[in-house]
């Protein structure tokens, strides 16, 4: 069911990193990104892939990871992700670029989910590092990096209370809790 997809679908942080994303699963993932609404049908985004090292630990080193977790320094080697999506767009568009982007990550993430992959949407990029990774022309901005692959670790939703902390958290077993407020109070009547 779709309600089982969205609670699946969390910002997962630690992989299994041996276990391969192939290219063409990374493909499918854009397809649907490909189809879903875009800001006066512009179709500006673009999509760079990818799924092998030494490229991944190159990606790896642009990012930033879990701000709320001060003292964990972003997934170890054997646990980081085994691929991953750029989504960029050619600079001076003006319709959309926010919510398209939301869009399509978000639609890459629950066909992973749906597939037994998770990932994580990261917009603390190091822009021109990775912009010179990816060998990405001038005319190109980088959006959103989605890191993919197996999900390693467990991840938790909890209810708060209205006035309840939002940060997330990890226990001594390395479960990763995510509070989230209560319908009830994101509802305005």
């Amino acid at each position: 069911m779709f309600s089982d997809i969205v609670k699946a679908n969390r910002s997962y942080r630690r992989f299994f990193e041996q276990e391969a994303v192939t290219r063409d699963t990374l493909l499918t993932l854009v397809d649907y990104a490909r189809l879903v609404p875009s800001g006066a049908n512009k179709q500006a985004l673009r999509y760079y892939i990818a799924c092998e090292q030494p490229l991944n630990g190159q990606i790896f080193a642009t990012l930033g990871w879990a701000g709320y977790l001060k003292e964990w320094q972003g997934p170890v080697a054997g646990e980081r992700p085994a691929a991953y999506i750029v989504i960029v767009q050619e600079k001076g568009y003006k319709m959309g670029t926010s919510f398209d982007a939301g869009i399509a990550a978000q639609t890459i993430l629950l066909g992973a989910t749906e597939i037994g992959l998770g990932g994580c949407m990261i917009g603390n990029i190091q822009h021109a590092k990775l912009q010179a990774v990816l060998n990405l022309a001038d005319s190109f901005e980088i959006l959103l990096v989605i890191a993919l692959g197996k999900p390693k670790e467990k991840v938790t939703i909890e209810e708060i209370e209205t006035d309840g902390d939002i940060k997330y958290w990890r226990d001594e077993n390395q479960v990763h809790h995510v509070p989230k407020r209560q319908l009830k109070d994101i509802v305005i009547i």
